[in-house]
């Protein structure tokens, strides 16, 4: 199945972007991605291409996704094609609080009891 038969299958902002051509970023991508399947090398593949579209012959990969301080394992499975890169390599962590600092003031050192 070529690019053009695979975008009929997916949402429009993902058909849109691939319709329109991947990006040289994303083509550099894809050919690593063929060269390591053609020989065989099961290494993850590093890529900071965070808007490359999973395509079918990426199933079986790992291929580790910046995001903007290291680099994320992503495992390709059937169920992720069609969706960005980008999507499981989360940016931001959550936001654990704590006991206030020091330097804080009397009434934000006030912690409740349970």
């Amino acid at each position: 199945m070529d690019l053009s038969e695979f975008a009929k299958l997916l949402p429009a902002r993902q058909r849109r972007s691939i319709l329109r051509g991947l990006t040289p970023a994303q083509k550099k991508l894809l050919e690593k991605i063929r060269k390591y399947k053609e020989r065989g090398i099961n290494k993850p593949i590093k890529t900071h291409c965070r808007n490359m579209i999973i395509l079918p012959e990426m199933v079986g990969l790992t291929i580790m996704v910046h995001n903007g301080k290291e680099y994320i394992p992503v495992e390709i499975t059937p169920e992720r094609i069609g969706h960005y890169l980008g999507e499981f390599a989360l940016t931001r962590k959550r936001v654990q609080h704590s006991a206030p600092g020091v330097g804080a003031t009397r009434s934000s050192k006030f912690i409740p009891l349970k």
